[in-house]
């Protein structure tokens, strides 16, 4: 498959990604989305089964892939090698397994004094959780912020996998990486970035610590934000679809019951009559469809949005209008983000094998010769 040239910030930054689970991926995701090459390293195995067929998951857009075999000497010596000729290395694995295998960050910098290595675990390289099993759920349970999610009166409600795995995992390595980069200009010399996903979804919430601890941040449920509030919650419509109102400001308020034609309603800042009034609003949000409350307040600021659905978001107007969402492989997905004003559209290609491993200091008779043994896919 001919791929486009790379460009954009990180255009030039090779990355070493080796394969495991989402935040590991997808912060390789969020580095090749802004220019980085990124090669991702699986089993000899899985990738000698799947054959040439491109990876359509949207994490490996824009990446080649390549097996090794990093349990047999020659397959961690080519590792070395790739690495000698990378700026950042992504790995996966539980504390000491790098180390075991004999590509841990000691290893790598002996011959890459320059390399960036990039940690994702979910509790972090050390601490007495460093060596367990633990998933998304875990990491927010344990980082204090699961437990502010959800409905007063009912069970915490863990937002599916996106606090722990994506935003305070593979967003906050891929920001490490930036940081450990830029540094890097300054001394000549790589980092070691400890990404935890505990750690990053603690980091989060820094806005809720303060007022969680002085009162002023009640029980799950029960505030501004987290569905206590009546003009900050979702309601169900005609249809059996939702809209979900943001309307905090008085002003923005103001215009949301003009619009729905609402008189006589409870006081707003009276929090006792928050049950009352939020009745009101959901009889009369009950009485017209989605779409019509669309149209209602379609332009105004009243901050009341439809709930789509996600395979509705990108026929939205504002998205089209923006390219919020591309197709990629037959795939529909999110571009990259943040946006960068003056950067080209990005190769965001699904990942194929990459054959070819010279540039990257792999020989291809040293190719060949691990590929005829099964340490090279």
């Amino acid at each position: 498959m001919e791929r486009v040239t790379r460009k954009g910030p990180l255009a030039g930054v090779r990355v070493l990604e080796l394969a495991g689970l989402a935040p590991g991926p997808f912060a390789g995701m969020m580095l090749a989305g802004h220019g980085a090459e990124v090669l991702r390293v699986d089993r000899a195995s899985v990738v000698a089964k799947a054959g040439d067929a491109p990876r359509v998951d949207v994490m490996d857009r824009g990446k080649r892939t390549i097996g090794l075999d990093l349990k047999s000497p020659e397959g961690v010596a080519a590792f070395k090698e790739l690495a000698r000729h990378a700026d950042v290395v992504v790995e996966v694995f539980r504390p000491g397994v790098a180390e075991r295998l004999g590509i841990g960050p000691a290893d790598l910098h002996a011959i890459n004094p320059r390399l960036v290595y990039g940690r994702m675990t979910g509790w972090g390289q050390d601490g007495p959780l460093a060596p367990t099993a633990g998933h998304d759920i875990d990491y927010i349970a344990i980082s204090g912020v699961l437990s502010m999610l959800g409905r007063e009166g009912e069970r915490p409600t863990p937002p599916i996998n996106i606090l722990g795995d994506f935003a305070g995992g593979g967003l906050m390595l891929a920001y490490g990486v930036l940081l450990a980069l830029i540094e890097r200009e300054r001394t000549g010399e790589g980092r070691v970035i400890d990404a935890a996903m505990v750690d990053g979804a603690a980091t989060l919430f820094a806005m809720f610590h303060h007022g969680a601890q002085t009162g002023l941040w009640g029980p799950r449920g029960t505030n501004l934000l987290d569905t206590g509030a009546p003009m900050y919650d979702t309601y169900e419509t005609a249809d059996g679809g939702h809209v979900a109102v943001g309307s905090l400001e008085p002003q923005f308020w103001a215009e949301m019951v003009t619009l729905m034609g609402l008189e006589d309603l409870p006081d707003r800042d009276d929090r006792k009559q928050w049950p009352a009034l939020r009745e009101r609003l959901a009889e009369a949000f009950r009485s017209r469809t989605r779409a019509e409350w669309e149209a209602i307040f379609d332009g105004s600021d009243a901050c009341v949005s439809p709930v789509l659905e996600v395979g509705e978001a990108a026929e939205h107007p504002h998205n089209k209008a923006r390219g919020t969402f591309v197709e990629v492989g037959g795939v529909r997905q999110p571009a990259p983000a943040p946006r960068l004003l003056g950067v080209g559209e990005q190769d965001l290609s699904p990942a194929t094998r990459l054959a070819d491993l010279t540039s990257w200091g792999l020989s291809d008779e040293a190719a060949a010769r691990l590929r005829e043994a099964g340490m090279l896919a």
